[in-house]
């Protein structure tokens, strides 16, 4: 009987903590989606334009939590592990075929990560760097992209600063607190 608890106790736990992460993902997604970042920023609101916002907001939230030690790294693991998952539906609805699904899956991942890695990189070496990364990753025209890059990059560093004033137990309840866009 006590097994059994434990048992169902483990699987609670793990079907709350899905859920969680779901929720999380879910608010990234939403923020990312805001209409003021296609019609006052230009990204263009195409599957590439909402990658790339996504994968902006995305890193965020996974420089928030690689502060926070184990917890931390496991909740950045599971979005990591939910926007995989994403990026699997997205090509699925998009007609990729199932023998394919795999193969380019990997590759959206290698290329996620490593983007995300890039913005780790630009973010800690300034504003100018930072938006450099991010012009490289917006499908726009090289003008447009760094008009739209320096913006954005304003909006992400003032959004990690307020992200890292949030507690650990507001991220897991998915409320994050991004600052508004200031409209040109």
């Amino acid at each position: 009987m006590t097994a059994t608890l434990n048992l169902l106790n483990r699987l609670m736990r793990w079907r709350s903590k899905t859920r969680n992460t779901d929720k999380l993902y879910g608010a990234i997604v939403a923020q990312a989606r805001l209409p003021v970042f296609y019609r006052s920023l230009g990204v263009p609101d195409t599957l590439q334009g909402r990658f790339a916002l996504l994968s902006l907001h995305l890193f965020a939230v996974l420089h928030r939590l690689k502060g926070e030690g184990r917890e931390g790294l496991a909740l950045a693991q599971a979005l990591v592990d939910r926007f995989s998952s994403d990026m699997e539906t997205v090509l699925r609805e998009m007609g990729v075929s199932d023998l394919r699904i795999p193969k380019t899956v990997r590759g959206l991942a290698a290329s996620s990560h490593a983007l995300l890695e890039h913005y780790e990189a630009s973010f800690a070496e300034g504003d100018a760097s930072f938006a450099a990364a991010i012009a490289t990753a917006l499908p726009l025209n090289p003008k447009a992209a760094g008009l739209s890059s320096g913006r954005l990059a304003s909006y992400l560093s003032a959004g990690v600063t307020q992200l890292e004033r949030q507690p650990l137990a507001s991220l897991k309840g998915a409320m994050l607190d991004f600052p508004k866009v200031a409209k040109p």
